[in-house]
């Protein structure tokens, strides 16, 4: 087993360090909320002062932040962890960020004799708890087999993926949320139509569901209320995934897109949509709650 310094504990980091101990690493743990370190320390981790005193000793250090800014201000520079930690060390960062901060990071990370990989997560809170985020991963071949039996740990092994170098796996992430936030949105329009038209929408999501309209929105994370029971649509769509994160992860598509020549019309449908949706209040709600906003227009 390794020893572990995970820093960032907020709604995904604080289950997924917690899944690492119940794996059976020994975990040390930052965060700048006393509460959440406390939460996992609770679970069997041990606290850290800082980022950097967490990260010096670990053979594996794991970061879950906010933004690119994030992960560049906590890894780079005299004050980064890349400056501490010990050669040979794993880093890996779960963050959904930009892909050029990645390869960034990536880069700095061999020059100081660190292996690197950004690590996205899909799935959700529910996954991060339930251990079964999917991985998507960028860096070298050594460095994803070395990663992989850590983020076994906290994830589904069928579904930890080596997507290529450091910035793959961002790119793959931002593309895959594109295409969710897609398949919800038209998902969440068909559901209105046959409503307003006087279809029960639970047997319009069963015909559809076994019909060439079939996709994960409906399977699993159905948006109509009291349809599909322990999603957020019949939890007064509490997250979940938060539209606001939907919002950051469209914006990383559409820089996607724009950096790559190609034209994604719809991935822009959806960001125009998903950011009004946002402008009215509904942030830090679940993402499927774009129902709403569907059924009045």
């Amino acid at each position: 087993m390794a020893s572990v310094a995970f820093v960032g504990l907020g709604n995904m980091g604080g289950p997924m360090a917690c899944n690492l101990i119940n794996a059976g690493h020994a975990v040390t743990v930052f965060d700048l909320s006393e509460a959440a370190m406390a939460e996992v320390v609770a679970s069997g981790a041990q606290a850290s002062s800082s980022a950097i005193d967490a990260a010096r000793s670990a053979d594996v250090v794991i970061t879950m932040l906010p933004a690119g800014k994030h992960v560049a201000q906590v890894y780079l520079g005299d004050d980064g962890l890349l400056a501490h930690m010990a050669k040979g060390a794993l880093a890996l960062d779960a963050s959904t960020i930009d892909s050029e901060t990645a390869q960034q990071v990536g880069a700095a990370a061999a020059d100081a004799g660190i292996a690197f990989m950004d690590t996205p997560v899909s799935g959700g809170v529910a996954a991060a708890a339930a251990g079964s985020l999917a991985f998507m991963c960028g860096g070298s071949a050594e460095a994803f087999e070395r990663a992989r039996r850590i983020l076994e740990g906290m994830g589904n092994a069928e579904k930890i993926f080596h997507a290529g170098p450091a910035g793959a796996g961002q790119v793959a992430k931002a593309v895959n949320n594109m295409l969710l936030a897609v398949h919800m949105i038209g998902s969440c329009e068909a559901l209105a139509m046959g409503a307003a038209k006087g279809l029960d929408p639970a047997v319009l999501s069963d015909i559809m569901k076994a019909s060439s309209g079939n996709n994960w929105s409906l399977q699993v994370y159905n948006p109509w209320p009291d349809v599909m029971p322990n999603v957020p649509a019949s939890n007064d769509y509490k997250p979940g995934f938060m539209v606001d994160l939907m919002v950051k992860d469209l914006g990383l598509a559409s820089e996607v897109a724009g950096s790559a020549g190609v034209e994604n019309r719809l991935g822009q449908l959806a960001l125009e949509l998903y950011k009004a949706h946002q402008s009215e209040g509904n942030g830090s709600r679940d993402f499927s709650s774009i129902v709403e906003k569907i059924r009045v227009s």
